[in-house]
């Protein structure tokens, strides 16, 4: 362990905070040069391997997420210009779709209208490992393009329980106020709670850490955090 991390280290106690004082320590503790995102990591009481246990959804942070996202529209016609008029960094289908198979990814999320899905599902093996691939449950499969190139803009983002049963949300940046980052955080927090399974029983937030890119990471306590969105 490096010197800046050990230096960082011992400027978190090993307890729980409460979210506010999570945010402060984050801040605190993050030592790299460049302006660091700050992440949620949460753990959850489900079985990842059950369909009927998959956690993902969207959340609209209120304050953004620091990053200039490039987004990528599939869309014909009036839908095309609709995206182009909201800001899309790229619009097309056939020729967007041959460009993505010869290997060209510049671009951080796609948004998809419902007709073109059946070609850009053949897509599936080179998007869906970068989790791009547009998904109705996500908001990226529609026909209000305008309306979800401009919501991504100001700061949606999307979250999916990993194999291991961890949600991770990036929730802005080490740059942003203590109040921005923390209203983002709760943001996200009853997002995820409110994504919880009807077959899921018991204990489901297990634990939540907070990080930035390179800082350690800070415990949440998981009771304390219960009270936010009870």
């Amino acid at each position: 362990m490096g010197k800046k991390m050990t230096a960082a280290q011992e400027k978190v106690e090993p307890r729980f905070y409460g979210l506010k004082e999570a945010v402060e320590a984050v801040k605190q503790a993050a030592f790299a040069k460049y302006d660091e995102s700050v992440d949620l990591a949460i753990r959850l009481g489900i079985d990842p391997k059950r369909s009927d246990q998959m956690v993902r959804g969207t959340t609209a942070l209120p304050h953004g997420t620091g990053k200039k996202l490039r987004v990528l529209v599939f869309a014909k016609g009036e839908k095309e210009q609709e995206a182009r008029q909201a800001g899309a960094d790229h619009v097309g289908s056939d020729d967007l779709m041959e460009k993505i198979k010869a290997g060209w990814m510049e671009f951080d999320c796609a948004i998809s209208t419902p007709d073109l899905m059946a070609s850009v599902g053949k897509l599936g093996k080179v998007l869906g490992p970068r989790g791009l691939m547009p998904n109705p449950k996500t908001g990226t499969v529609t026909f209000e393009v305008g309306k979800a190139v401009s919501e991504i803009r100001k700061g949606r983002v999307e979250f999916k329980v990993e194999k291991a049963g961890i949600v991770q949300v990036p929730v802005g940046k080490v740059s942003f106020d203590v109040q921005k980052l923390y209203d983002n955080a709760q943001a996200v927090l009853e997002s995820v709670v409110k994504a919880k399974p009807s077959s899921c029983k018991g204990r489901y937030i297990k634990s939540v850490t907070m990080s930035s890119t390179m800082g350690p990471g800070v415990k949440l306590d998981p009771v304390a955090l219960s009270k936010l969105w009870s």
